[in-house]
């Protein structure tokens, strides 16, 4: 009997579902420390009025701030300068709780436009006062540079210098997001033969880089 109940062992270890493995965790914001290195872009770079930027709470990170559209702005950012090489992996995966706006996941590689860093987004929505956890895969980030939309520039995330939120949803007034974490996930090859990746509409427009 214990041949077979080897055999049956192994056939269940191989066919679990995606455990830590499939995951790579790039940052739990769980203390003050935690948001090292994480800084404020907003509008008020080329002459905006919004405000925003990060914070610890005791629910982690809270991105937070009031979006203006005067003066021809109408985006607040949060980013962090960063060597990472996410090859091994399919997009980013965050535990949120919004207020029912769409934010953007942001990322730079080591490509330029006319010298300037391209934009890497990734739209995802929130619920308003709910706690849930979204994915941004890499396949369907749009290229960018302030505001216009490229095409030239595919994304490689082995060379990734810069990982930030943001919001240009043209819509002033108040708005609050919260991370908990930021991990990279990989999709089980299951996944990828039944999920294929489609494309999505480009990134709505802003002039931040």
């Amino acid at each position: 009997m214990k041949p077979l109940f080897l055999t049956f062992a192994i056939a269940a270890h191989l066919t679990a579902s995606p455990g830590a493995a499939d995951e790579l965790e790039l940052h739990r914001f769980d203390d003050q420390d935690s948001l090292t290195g994480w800084r404020a872009v907003n509008d008020g770079v080329m002459g905006g009025r919004s405000s925003g930027g990060p914070a610890y709470s005791a629910n982690g990170l809270r991105f937070s701030g009031i979006l203006s559209l005067e003066n021809n702005g109408g985006f607040s950012s949060i980013r962090k300068s960063e060597r990472l090489d996410l090859s091994n992996y399919d997009g980013v995966r965050l535990k949120v709780r919004g207020d029912g706006r769409t934010y953007q996941v942001r990322f730079n590689t080591d490509s330029r436009f006319r010298g300037w860093p391209v934009s890497y987004s990734g739209s995802f929505e929130t619920q308003a006062g709910q706690w849930i956890v979204v994915d941004v895969p890499f396949a369907k980030l749009k290229q960018s540079f302030r505001g216009y939309n490229l095409s030239q520039y595919p994304f490689e995330p082995s060379k990734i210098r810069l990982l930030g939120m943001i919001l240009a949803d043209k819509q002033p007034g108040p708005f609050s997001l919260e991370l908990k974490w930021i991990k990279a996930y990989r999709r089980s090859p299951q996944e990828r033969s039944s999920q294929p990746i489609k494309s999505t509409a480009p990134p709505q427009n802003d002039s931040s880089q």
